[in-house]
C-alpha cells in the first residue's frame, strides 16, 4: 500500500478527501493545524475523523497565523461576516494558508518516503479563495518537485485534489457512499466549543445548500 499525507481540518471537504484516499488503498497520515484560528472545535472533529478512518498517524502542527491577522478567521478584531454573494475574495481568506499547509505536508511526505499529498480544495462551491484553484495546485506541485530531495531524484510528488471539480452536493454524495457520518465534522467558521455552527457564514451556507440539494438533513447542530 502506498502512503499519503492527507490535510485534515475536520470539515466536510477534508473528511471526504480522507475517506477517498483510504478507499483508494492509501495508508493515510493525517495532518491538521492549530494555526491561530478563532474556533478550535474543528480540531476536535479532525481527531475524531482521523481515528474513525484509522489513520496510521494524526499530527497537529502548532503555528500562529493570528500573529499576522488580516483574516476574519484569525484576527479577533475582524468579525466573520454572514454569507453574501460576491465576486470579491472575502475577509475569511487566510493569507498564504494553503501554501503553508502544503509546505508542512511536503516536508512530512519526504520524511515518510511518500509521494502523494491529498488536499480537499474545491473550485466550485467555495468562497473564491485563490489557493483553491487547480492552477495554484499545479504550480505548487511543480515547485515541490524542484525543492525536495525525492523530487530531484525522480520520485515525483503529486498533489491530489479529488474534490476540485465537484459541487457540495456531489461531495456529500461521494462521502455518503463511503460511509461518512457527517455529524463528526465541523464546517462553520465560528463554531462554538461544542462544535455547534452559526448557520450564517459562507461555510455554513455552502454546506446547507449541499445537503438540501442531496435531499437529506444536515446533521450539523446550530447554536
Amino acid at each position: 500500500m502506498s502512503k499519503a499525507v492527507v490535510l485534515l481540518s475536520g470539515g466536510l471537504d477534508s473528511t471526504t478527501t480522507l475517506a477517498i484516499a483510504q478507499s483508494q488503498g492509501f495508508k493515510c497520515y493525517a495532518l491538521s493545524f492549530d494555526y491561530g484560528q478563532k474556533q478550535k472545535s474543528e480540531l476536535i472533529s479532525a481527531s475524531k475523523v482521523a481515528k474513525h478512518f484509522g489513520a496510521i498517524e494524526h499530527r497537529t502542527m502548532h503555528i500562529s497565523l493570528s500573529d499576522f491577522g488580516g483574516s476574519a478567521l484569525t484576527d479577533k478584531n475582524i468579525e466573520v461576516p454572514d454569507f453574501k454573494e460576491s465576486n470579491e475574495i472575502p475577509i475569511t481568506y487566510v493569507p498564504a494558508r494553503n501554501t503553508i499547509f502544503l509546505s508542512f505536508a511536503m516536508a512530512w511526505a519526504e520524511v515518510l518516503d511518500c509521494q502523494s499529498i491529498f488536499i480537499g480544495v474545491n473550485a466550485l462551491d467555495y468562497s473564491g479563495y485563490p489557493d483553491c484553484r487547480q492552477a495554484y495546485i499545479d504550480a505548487f506541485e511543480t515547485m515541490a518537485n524542484l525543492a525536495t530531495k525525492q523530487g530531484v531524484e525522480g520520485q515525483k510528488l503529486s498533489i491530489i485534489t479529488p474534490l476540485i471539480d465537484l459541487n457540495k452536493a456531489d461531495i456529500i454524495k461521494k462521502g455518503l457512499s463511503l460511509g461518512i457520518d457527517y455529524s463528526m465534522t465541523t464546517t462553520c467558521y465560528q463554531a462554538n466549543d461544542k462544535g455547534e455552527a452559526c448557520g450564517a457564514c459562507d461555510a455554513c451556507e455552502y454546506r446547507k445548500i449541499g445537503f438540501k440539494s442531496v435531499g437529506i438533513s444536515d446533521p450539523t447542530k446550530y447554536f
